[in-house]
Parts: structure tokens; sequence; C-alpha cells
């Protein structure tokens, strides 16, 4: 895609960088330590993000959920992965995946 100003001249091309959302969508879980993946096609470690977002009031005692991306997969995990004794983290959260180029 080529976007060109008001005075003629080139803003953007296919070499500029850019960032879109290919994904949003809340991520819920319970109690129990677990992981849920999400398919992004065409996003990875190389050329995307993701993040996740408390939704509402953040307590005080709340903890985050981990996100891990991928090639073509975005997992989000409600503990610490890697630390087996890690707590669990409990709720909602939105999780946006971004790609770059």
């Amino acid at each position: 895609m080529r976007i060109w100003g008001p005075d003629g001249a080139l803003q953007i091309d296919e070499n500029s960088f850019t960032v879109r959302v290919v994904l949003s969508t809340i991520v819920s879980f319970g109690n129990t330590k677990s992981s849920l993946d999400f398919s992004v096609p065409g996003v990875g470690p190389s050329n995307g993000a993701a993040i996740v977002i408390p939704q509402g009031d953040y307590a005080a005692n709340q903890l985050q959920f981990e996100t891990e991306l991928l090639d073509g997969v975005a997992r989000v995990y409600n503990h610490t992965r890697g630390f087996a004794a890690s707590t669990v983290a409990v709720g909602s959260m939105l999780l946006i995946v971004m790609r770059f180029n």
C-alpha cells in the first residue's frame, strides 16, 4: 500500500514501519493453572508482539497473565511459565496481538 500526502509526496509505502492489530479478544481463566492458544496466521516472534491488559479495576493482589508468541500462535498463561511454584492468576484480560513491518 502507498499513501500520498496532500502535497503529493509519498508518506507511507511497502517499506515503511507499520503496526497492525491482528487479534483483540478477552481471555478469562479460573483458578486452575493452564494456558490458552489463539491462532494468528503469519505472525510470530520475528514480526509481532502479544500483550495483555487488565480489564476494569486492577486490585493490589491481582496477578498479570503472561504471553508467549510462537509462529502462528499467541499463547496466554495464567501463571509464570518455567516456574513450578508460581501462583495462578484469575480473571479476565484483553489480549492484543500486533504484527509489525
